[in-house]
């Protein structure tokens, strides 16, 4: 099998280095805007630089896109009108217009698509979906989504990022809706600049909420920072009728309980690699498997585009304070 791997900045490091350790991998390509990025990421992983990504694509079994965000969608434009099946990191376009007009594109064509949600493949995220299907939880009456960076990203992506909601929160918003099996129909969220100037600067926030209605009744409540001075620290806690459930709960979670009898927290995750690698990881072989047809797409481009909508619902709710429809955001 041969891989067009688009894009050589860190994630795509992250998906470099996975592949290569796949025995049915013949060869890797990389294209990168800087190619001296591209060769040394080549290098790196026993892969050959190409000089764009058209070029990487040519006798392309698969693509790989982990390119920036606003080149997301027009390298997955080019990877299927190719008939190549694409991985696409989040978010499959840059903002909501975009990425409407791409998914009718690629439902069009019936291109093969996996959109990177990481968290689909966290072994307790996947134990705990069971769990919720099979109603072993019994009536779920609230999900917890806490989301917090060790540090905030570097100034200079601020301005590029899509804003906390679209940029961060997004991922919350695609576990939600895949852990519950039900779609998310009001959105109220606010949000305050509480440590970094630079985001204010920018019209983002550092600090965000957001309260969820799903259309069971089911209530979401996200809270989320973009610093956490223990740690990455990204949990959900699901709370029924028959059982109450966490993820991320466990020695590395940086969370320091003041309890007398509390044991001491072991070292925390640093970043969202440390967190998620084996979730990257069993991606990867899933795209893989999707590939070879061996499997349907474990996040078509359509639930892209729903978390897309829930993050542009929330956007709106700060910037108005109100409650916002996600009928009132446009979608297919």
């Amino acid at each position: 099998m041969r891989i067009a791997l688009l894009g050589a900045g860190r994630i795509g490091h992250l998906h470099g280095g996975h592949l290569a350790e796949i025995d049915d991998i013949g060869e890797i390509v990389v294209s990168d805007v800087d190619p001296a990025r591209g060769a040394a990421l080549a290098a790196s992983i026993g892969g050959r630089v190409a000089a764009d990504p058209a070029t990487a694509l040519d006798g392309a079994d698969a693509a790989i896109v982990a390119a920036s965000t606003n080149a997301h969608a027009t390298l997955v434009r080019m990877a299927a009108d190719r008939g190549v099946p694409v991985f696409c990191e989040k978010p499959l376009a840059f903002d909501l217009e975009e990425t409407i007009e791409l998914v009718r594109h690629l439902e069009r064509l019936g291109a093969t698509v996996q959109v990177g949600f990481q968290r689909r493949f966290d072994p307790a995220y996947v134990e705990a979906r069971r769990m919720v299907a099979a109603g072993e939880l019994g009536t779920v009456y609230l999900v917890r989504l806490i989301a917090h960076d060790h540090e905030p990203p570097p100034d200079a992506y601020i301005p590029t990022s899509g804003g906390l909601f679209r940029d961060s929160s997004i991922h919350d918003f695609d576990s939600l809706r895949w852990m519950t099996g039900v779609e998310v129909e009001e959105v109220y969220a606010d949000g305050s600049v509480r440590g970094f100037r630079v985001f204010a600067e920018h019209g983002d926030i550092d600090t965000g909420a957001v309260i969820l209605h799903l259309a069971d009744g089911t209530l979401g409540v996200l809270s989320q920072t973009r610093h956490d001075p223990r740690g990455y620290d990204i949990r959900m806690e699901i709370v029924g009728s028959r059982d109450s459930i966490a993820m991320g709960t466990g020695p590395r979670t940086p969370l320091r309980s003041v309890e007398p009898d509390a044991a001491a927290p072991g070292p925390a995750y640093a970043d969202w690699e440390a967190r998620f690698e084996p979730a990257y990881r069993a991606e990867m072989a899933a795209f893989l498997m999707l590939v070879r047809g061996e499997i349907a797409s474990p996040c078509l481009a359509r639930d892209a585009l729903e978390a897309m909508r829930i993050s542009i619902a929330a956007g709106r709710s700060r910037a108005e304070h109100r409650p916002v429809r996600l009928d009132e955001i446009a979608g297919l």
